[in-house]
């Protein structure tokens, strides 16, 4: 599959794509960097990114990474977060990482740094391989 088809399919992340605004730069069998272009609506009233941002992030960078390549569909089920610096920068970009990928289970670490590549947060996810439904990405290949 084609980073441009991976692309589409992930396009129908709405929330994710169109609302928070993330986009997909690179992916890899269980690997994808995300970035994220700050805006207005991603600030909290102290003019600071909102801490659900990079976390969002995170998430959807574990997704494309974990559901890229797999046999079944990949679901998070467990996200740790450490925030290490505020972001007052205008980009984030995530780079997930696999660790471990088992039969049922899988671990990633997501490293989310800012334009000036300032660690703001690493993120340890973990998911459930689920395989009672085939993942979309296999439908698109026939």
């Amino acid at each position: 599959m084609t980073t441009e088809e991976i692309k589409a399919f992930f396009d129908g992340d709405t929330y994710a794509t169109k609302v928070t605004g993330i986009t997909i730069e690179d992916v890899k069998p269980g690997y994808s960097k995300c970035r994220l272009i700050i805006t207005s609506n991603h600030r909290n009233a102290a003019g600071l990114v909102m801490g659900g941002v990079p976390y969002t992030l995170a998430d959807f960078a574990f997704a494309v990474a974990t559901n890229s390549g797999n046999e079944v569909m990949t679901v998070t089920t467990t996200g740790q977060i450490t925030y290490l610096n505020p972001c007052r920068g205008n980009e984030l970009v995530a780079e997930c990482v696999m660790l471990k990928d088992g039969r049922r289970n899988c671990f990633y670490r997501v490293d989310i740094r800012d334009e000036k590549g300032e660690m703001i947060a690493t993120v340890n996810m973990s998911g459930a391989h689920l395989d009672k439904k085939p993942s979309p990405l296999l439908t698109l290949l026939g």
